[in-house]
């Protein structure tokens, strides 16, 4: 167990240290003491109390549209807590409640699944693409269904150095689809619901924005091949 302490934990924890349970792209995400909360940090965006604000409304309002674009059964709450980290600057805290027992995407074993599973699974990220598509086809933009995973806060910055672009392509063209997600999170048994946990909007221009879900959007048709082989018998 690896645990970090900040004066930014304050608002959670007495101690001021968490349990860091995973990182992707932007975030370093912990897991409180009594494991009932996940709390997710973006040190980048850190700054003065108006900036974390800014950040934590634009945040909110994004996660708010993700949640009412895939529905309550696909989706979980999001609280926003600003506070002053042991630097002094002014973080974004993400409190979500802790999934215990899920397991991403990326680490499920389908193989291991019975027929009736993998088809309600399959069923499950049906309907995520068909209201992902719907948003899409309504605002340009969609949630991040695939999500990137890091092993420490030095990992993710070395793969967002620019000269790892050619790294971050090949992941995001080839190696990632929804299969192999690690933004959606699989609950246990019996109900083995898919749940989005990652709402983070993209912060780049307009011609990126286009760009990027436009790729996103025809990566979707590759995500319905392997959707329909996991509903064949012999998977």
């Amino acid at each position: 167990m690896t645990t970090y302490a900040d004066q930014v934990f304050a608002p959670l924890d007495r101690d001021l240290a968490l349990e860091r349970i995973a990182g992707g792209n932007e975030t370093e995400v912990y897991r409180t003491d009594d494991a009932r909360y996940v709390v997710k940090l973006k040190n980048d965006y850190g700054g003065s109390a108006d900036i974390a604000l800014a950040h934590a409304l634009a945040d909110r309002a994004a996660a708010e549209s993700f949640i009412a674009c895939l529905g309550p059964q696909h989706t979980i709450t999001s609280f926003y807590v600003i506070a002053r980290d042991s630097s002094g600057r002014a973080q974004v805290l993400v409190i979500q409640p802790y999934l215990a027992g899920a397991q991403q995407l990326f680490d499920i074993d389908y193989r291991a699944l019975s027929r009736d599973e993998r088809v309600q699974l399959a069923s499950q990220l049906r309907e995520i693409i068909r209201r992902s598509l719907s948003f899409y086809r309504a605002t340009a933009s969609m949630p991040d269904l695939y999500g990137r995973t890091s092993t420490s806060t030095a990992e993710r910055a070395r793969l967002n150095k620019p000269w790892m672009l050619p790294q971050r392509l090949w992941s995001f063209l080839v190696e990632r689809n929804l299969l192999r997600a690690h933004n959606l999170l699989l609950t246990p048994a019996p109900e083995q619901r898919i749940v989005l946990v990652d709402y983070d909007i993209v912060r780049r221009g307009r011609l990126y924005r286009l760009i990027y879900f436009a790729v996103r959007w025809m990566l979707f048709w590759r995500d319905h091949m392997l959707i329909l082989r996991l509903r064949k018998p012999q998977y």
